[in-house]
């Protein structure tokens, strides 16, 4: 995943050294994700950098994924390579948090009273994407709930 301007100077200086020997190294090139992402698949993921997506058909471009979400944090245990889908399906409720805690920064800055604290939004959007997650599995079991 593109690294974001203002978390450049959290990643180490021999950050796209690290990300190849993952990438390229231990992972030979194929995401490294057993589930974690919540997508669905069962067991590692086979999806392989530079080849079609096996369920989108899009191009893989292999990333690293830090599993605690802590750019410092460049230990090969916090480390795994992931095709974009993947990487993108782990990061969800981090990147839901991020939007939110940015969100109410921006507010407060404003000068705007919030209509809920940012442990309320949390909570809420956390319960929505385990309902989301449930209907999905639903109906990759085909079981839409529908008569």
């Amino acid at each position: 995943m593109p690294i974001r301007a203002e978390n450049r100077d959290r990643y180490p200086a021999d950050w796209p050294q690290i990300s190849k020997r993952i990438r390229a190294g231990r992972a030979a090139g194929r995401c490294e994700c057993e589930g974690e992402c919540q997508r669905g698949h069962l067991g590692r993921c086979t999806a392989v950098n530079g080849q079609p997506h096996p369920v989108t058909g899009s191009k893989v471009v292999l990333t690293v994924a830090h599993l605690n979400h802590q750019p410092e944090d460049c230990a090969d245990a916090n480390l795994r390579a992931m095709c974009q889908k993947c990487h993108l399906g782990y990061d969800q409720d981090h990147h839901r948090e991020t939007r939110i805690r940015a969100k109410a920064a921006r507010n407060a800055a404003s000068g705007q009273d919030p209509l809920f604290t940012e442990d309320e939004c949390a909570v809420t959007f956390r319960a929505v994407a385990a309902y989301v997650t449930a209907c999905d599995d639903l109906t990759a079991l085909g079981n839409t709930g529908a008569g």
